[in-house]
């Protein structure tokens, strides 16, 4: 069967103005909400490297930089600075709605 998506609201719109990076649960998964410019962003919580708590990190010019070890992830595609051979970092569409942030989550049918 083909995946399906469900819409998961896990903040206010409120909850990011004086917080660039927030930490959600969106049913079981740990995530980020990230506040780059005017772009809102949603992707894992645990660096795909060693998991280190990327909500420790810094969003800066479009990148999620880990706290642990500096590498930094590209907040459109998830890919990893140069030098780095990990997978890509998760991320996951965002709903604002009613002032309220959602993020789309993957399931199999």
């Amino acid at each position: 069967m083909s995946p399906r998506s469900a819409e998961v609201v896990v903040c206010d719109i409120a909850d990011m103005v004086d917080r660039p990076i927030l930490p959600v649960q969106a049913g079981e998964r740990q995530l980020l909400i990230l506040r780059d410019g005017d772009r809102i962003v949603a992707c894992e919580r645990a660096c795909p490297h060693e998991q280190a708590d990327l909500a420790l990190g810094r969003c800066h010019n479009g990148r999620l930089f880990c706290p642990r070890h500096y590498a930094s992830f590209d907040l459109s595609d998830g890919t990893v600075s140069a030098g780095w051979s990990v997978r890509p970092l998760r991320l996951y569409a965002v709903v604002v709605r009613d002032g309220q942030i959602a993020v789309l989550l993957r399931h199999s049918a």
